[in-house]
């Protein structure tokens, strides 16, 4: 137990770098004693008793903000960052090493039974803000940009930005880096480059008009010659 709370303890040391110590991560981090909360419920759940699993996840959530369902399943290294407003629903699974900011809501779509909220990969990054609707999975290493809506499934190594979010892949390999804000955004390369396009549409047109005026000119000036000369 002990080995495992230190592995989750030097998770958040090396994803946060306003950590300044284990002490400080395990007692004032608000995700870091929601997760340790919902290792609690999840096993009070497993040995039959809902109604203390789900008074320790609410207990937790009125604490530090965070809202797990003790039905969820979560692996190792959960990083919840700030965390205020979290929401994890009751059939979401996440993968190791995963990291959320705070307004992250992992939920369902409507009242289906069964799998109704999303499946997160290892390693996978959510900003702020951002909403994952449905049962749909979220490859490895993927991110998630920040006020982002997720409707679909995003595959591996892939980011997904807008509302609803499109996907981006970033070179097929997992970033190095936490920014989740910095992002490649589809909808504005796209109109970037029909911009472009017009630009060179309108300078084409420009050339073509140009030349028909000058046509037209000579055309005019050759008539005008000619009537002049019967005069």
């Amino acid at each position: 137990m002990f080995c495992r709370l230190k592995e989750e303890i030097d998770s958040i040391m090396e994803r946060d770098p306003a950590a300044r110590s284990r002490l400080e991560v395990y007692f004032l981090y608000s995700g870091f004693k929601a997760v340790r909360s919902y290792r609690r419920a999840h096993w009070l759940l497993e040995k039959g008793h809902p109604f203390l699993a789900r008074w320790v996840s609410q207990r937790a959530r009125h604490k530090t903000g965070i809202e797990i369902h003790p039905g969820a399943k979560i692996g190792k290294g959960l990083f919840i960052d700030h965390g205020m407003g979290v929401v994890i629903g009751e059939t979401t699974e996440i993968g190791d090493y995963c990291t959320l900011y705070q307004g992250v809501t992992l939920g369902g779509t409507g009242k289906d039974k069964g799998k109704r909220h999303p499946t997160l990969g290892n390693n996978v990054l959510v900003g702020s803000g951002a909403k994952i609707l449905g049962p749909m999975k979220i490859g490895d290493n993927a991110r998630i940009a920040a006020g982002a809506v997720v409707l679909d499934e995003v595959p591996a190594n892939a980011t997904a930005v807008g509302v609803p979010a499109r996907v981006v892949r970033i070179n097929g390999v997992r970033p190095d880096n936490l920014d989740q804000v910095h992002v490649t955004d589809p909808v504005s390369q796209e109109l970037c480059r029909m911009n472009q396009m017009l630009e060179r549409m309108e300078k084409k047109l420009g050339a073509q008009q140009a030349a028909d005026d000058r046509q037209y000119e000579e055309a005019f000036d050759r008539q005008n010659a000619r009537y002049t000369a019967g005069k």
